[in-house]
């Protein structure tokens, strides 16, 4: 699979797929796609995505990314039952500003799950879509779709807001990378 810059590219078929999720943003100004593969099945991989996000078990990243985070902040590194509750009307906090929530759209286990948030004007859905990879060795492609509907500056945000999605999903693949490596099989 063509991963793209920072291994985290989504191929010509993944851009052009019909997502859950979808149908939230219809309209949308801005959509980033995204796809890397892991070292594990879809149901292995699938609880690390059920407790992601603030307030739960964090952003993953690398341990040397993590290295220059206080300790407080790092995310976990294993799976906590405790976070694997996670169901459709569910609203969690996010990093994006004060008061800033996902609510949880969709959840299809091992497969989709999809977020929506409405922050002013600005109308967003995350698609998160995970499938098995043909091969001897298993293995997961994960897929991420972000789209944006009333966006004010699209440039600025497909330029930079696009090279801030690229940087953090660089990070999560390379944290879950880690955390699902041979021994966590």
């Amino acid at each position: 699979m063509n991963t793209g810059f920072l291994g985290v590219g989504a191929s010509p078929e993944e851009v052009h797929a019909l997502l859950p999720g979808d149908r939230l943003v219809p309209a949308a100004d801005v959509v980033m796609d995204r796809g890397f593969d892991l070292p594990a099945l879809p149901g292995a991989v699938w609880p690390w995505f059920v407790q992601l996000g603030k307030g739960r078990a964090g952003w993953y990243l690398p341990r040397w990314a993590e290295a220059l985070i206080p300790a407080g902040r790092r995310a976990l590194r294993n799976i906590d039952p405790a976070l694997q509750d996670l169901r459709a009307g569910y609203v969690i906090p996010d990093w994006g500003g004060p008061g800033a929530t996902f609510e949880i759209m969709a959840v299809d286990p091992p497969a989709a799950l999809v977020y929506r948030s409405q922050r002013g004007a600005l109308a967003l859905s995350w698609a998160i879509v995970l499938r098995p990879t043909p091969g001897t060795e298993p293995a997961t492609r994960v897929h991420l779709r972000l789209r944006l509907a009333g966006v004010k500056h699209r440039r600025l945000v497909e330029t930079g807001g696009g090279l801030f999605d690229l940087l953090t999903i660089a990070g999560l693949a390379a944290g879950l990378r880690e955390r699902l490596g041979p021994a966590r099989r």
